[in-house]
């Protein structure tokens, strides 16, 4: 069995500035330039946990709350909420920044998915995680759900063998 790891050396801080070639027509960050950069900040994550070649498993509801303008500074911060066998929960928050008008404000959060794989590229196995403060105790409890999820809808995971999910519907 591999040593577990914590969630801390898994951390990820990457910083972008959103230049003109990264925006729309409104002069606002492309969605699809941010979620370019949340998956490499989150795949560096997953690789430092488990120190393999990783690929994108999946990506939870990405909502854009508020737009990122052209000059902005993008800060996005990841790391691994859990470690099941082969694949691994990766947690993403991202800010963007005015540095001139000094304001900063978080523009997206997102649980991203990974698998570690080998030279073949077949999934192998990660080291699990042992979560230390409260937050990422949380976070490594409500993985489980969110991947049942994920699985049901995927199409990989029958609803009725959901038993996380089910228990939050449970009425006594």
């Amino acid at each position: 069995m591999l040593k577990a790891k914590h969630p801390h050396q898994s951390e990820v801080t990457m910083t972008e500035m959103v230049l003109p070639n990264d925006t729309n027509t409104l002069n606002n960050l492309m969605g699809g330039r941010l979620l370019h950069w949340m998956d490499i900040c989150a795949a560096i994550a997953a690789q430092k946990h488990s120190n393999r070649i990783v690929v994108t498993a999946s990506v939870d509801n990405v909502s854009f709350t508020e737009p990122i303008k052209l000059g902005n500074i993008v800060t996005m911060q990841a790391k691994v909420t859990r470690a099941f066998n082969s694949s691994m929960e990766v947690f993403l928050e991202v800010w963007a920044e005015d540095i001139p008008a000094g304001q900063r404000v978080s523009t997206n959060r997102a649980f991203y998915t990974f698998v570690a794989v080998d030279q073949n590229g077949r999934p192998i196995e990660v080291p699990p995680l042992e979560p230390e403060t409260p937050e990422e105790h949380d976070l490594y409890l409500s993985a489980l759900r969110r991947r049942q999820l994920r699985l049901v809808l995927a199409g990989r995971m029958k609803p009725a063998d959901a038993i996380e999910l089910k228990a939050l519907f449970q009425v006594n």
